[in-house]
């Protein structure tokens, strides 16, 4: 039987964005800002202990090629920062593929070896992932990405010869992975995998463990626009989200009202390079090596789990609207999502459909009876 999307029409609301806090760069994947209104209601009574603990920690940082902004409140504030900054860089080091001394690097150059906690918590999240996604989330991408100069920025438009024979690579079922060991092993010479597509999602869940074993019970972290919050504001409202409008930097889709969730946003618009006339952005779609093109501009994931979020904001911007919406349908329980097709329709989930204002038309996605 044909699905169908049950579409209820909001009426358009004009909000006013006062102060943005985060910093954001052309290549990161996402671009938000925590924003703050004057009429905005709270979602939790105000107490005498957040009334108390509303001490600011906040530092800036770059790593991960991009800007990123952690924030804490509270006495524990500053510890919880510090340590933060410490994990942000550790975990830099660890996974970027363009240091050859990192543990991904060696791995691709050895064909496989051994991997650390995190290193496997992230083989495995990516093979649950590409099992999930019916193999859209593809851990493996690297060297079609590299013959694009997505990792490089030494752009180029590859032959189709050469998509063909990498195409052959970019395959995680060539991944050998014993999760009893944490050992991986390439069958192929050539598969060279990146975590890229959840390197950032984990490290801000991350983030939130380091906040909550230092006491802390309200903060956030923006990685270059990915961003994820802890509790809610010292005076116990929620976190507003504003999620970037494609159109431009300065202009939003819409305000997110949250708290303990992570919200990623994936799209062409972020990264990209012209050639001939013809654009190409870098979520690459597995299944043909080039640029997906379904119809989708951008797609926003919100879920208490931020490497879920991260690996399906890219995962279902290739899927398109429709596959998307069958998605999450069978997933609802573990995120929501906001998409915006290309000839400028706005979907929301029914999760969020309370929380999420636009002065766009929404269009709410419900699940099936």
């Amino acid at each position: 039987m044909k699905k169908i999307i049950r579409i209820i029409m909001i009426s358009s609301f004009a909000f006013i964005l006062t102060a943005c806090s985060g910093k954001n760069s052309a290549v990161t994947e996402t671009s938000f800002s925590e924003v703050n209104s004057e009429n905005v209601s709270t979602s939790s009574e105000l107490t005498s202990e957040t009334a108390a603990d509303d001490t600011e920690a906040v530092r800036d940082v770059f790593a991960m090629d991009t800007y990123m902004t952690v924030k804490a409140y509270g006495p524990q504030g500053d510890a919880a920062v510090e340590a933060a900054v410490e994990e942000i860089n550790r975990l830099d080091a660890l996974l970027s593929t363009g240091n050859e001394d990192s543990e991904v690097a060696g791995i691709n150059v050895n064909n496989g070896g051994h991997l650390s906690e995190d290193g496997a918590v992230l083989m495995e999240r990516s093979l649950e992932l590409y099992k999930s996604t019916g193999g859209v989330f593809d851990v493996a991408i690297y060297p079609v990405m590299k013959a694009w100069g997505f990792t490089d920025g030494n752009y180029r438009v590859p032959d189709d010869e050469t998509l063909k024979s990498l195409l052959q690579l970019a395959d995680p079922s060539l991944i050998e992975y014993d999760s009893s060991t944490a050992d991986v092993n390439f069958e192929e010479k050539g598969v060279q995998i990146d975590f890229g597509g959840i390197a950032k999602g984990y490290t801000s869940s991350r983030i939130m463990d380091i906040y909550k074993e230092k006491g802390v019970t309200s903060g956030l972290v923006n990685l270059g626009g990915n961003a994820q919050v802890l509790g809610t504001k010292p005076d116990g409202s929620l976190w507003r989200v504003a999620v970037q409008s494609p159109d431009a930097e300065d202009e939003y889709l819409g305000v997110l009202e949250t708290k303990d969730k992570a919200i990623i946003t994936s799209g062409g618009y972020e990264r990209y390079f012209e050639k001939d006339g013809v654009t190409y952005h870098h979520i690459i779609d597995p299944s043909t090596g080039y640029p997906a093109e379904n119809g989708l501009i951008s797609v926003t994931i919100v879920s208490a789990d931020g490497t879920l979020a991260d690996g399906l904001s890219t995962s279902l911007f290739v899927m398109g609207k429709d596959k998307a919406v069958d998605y999450w349908r069978t997933h609802s329980d573990e995120f929501d999502m906001i998409l915006l097709t290309d000839d400028e329709q706005l979907y929301v989930s029914e999760g969020i459909k309370d929380s999420f204002t636009s002065d766009r038309d929404v269009n709410i996605v419900e699940k099936d009876d």
